[in-house]
């Protein structure tokens, strides 16, 4: 029993990381398109809305929602590998 709670523990702390970096790396790249399409299109109003309102937009976005696949695939994954190991 103890094996299973340290095992969910580190595996937690390590999905929390990959979370939180890829999560900052996905938002880093927005940000980058978002200047770019700006700077190419000397776009409408000033740059700081326009980069603003572009990440508000994407906070409500699927992609966002499809990094928390990062906590989901990985237990899935190791409850499955579990059960067969011990029932199947």
């Amino acid at each position: 029993m103890f094996a299973l709670a340290r095992l969910v523990i580190i595996g937690f702390v390590v999905l929390s990381v990959v979370y939180v970096c890829l999560s900052l790396y996905s938002r880093a790249r927005r940000r980058e398109k978002l200047e770019q399409a700006w700077d190419a299109a000397k776009g409408p109003g000033a740059r700081a809305q326009y980069i603003r309102e572009g990440l508000e937009a994407y906070d409500g976005s699927l992609r966002r929602k499809l990094i928390w696949g990062v906590y989901v695939v990985p237990s899935l994954t190791v409850a499955l590998i579990i059960y067969l190991t011990n029932f199947a």
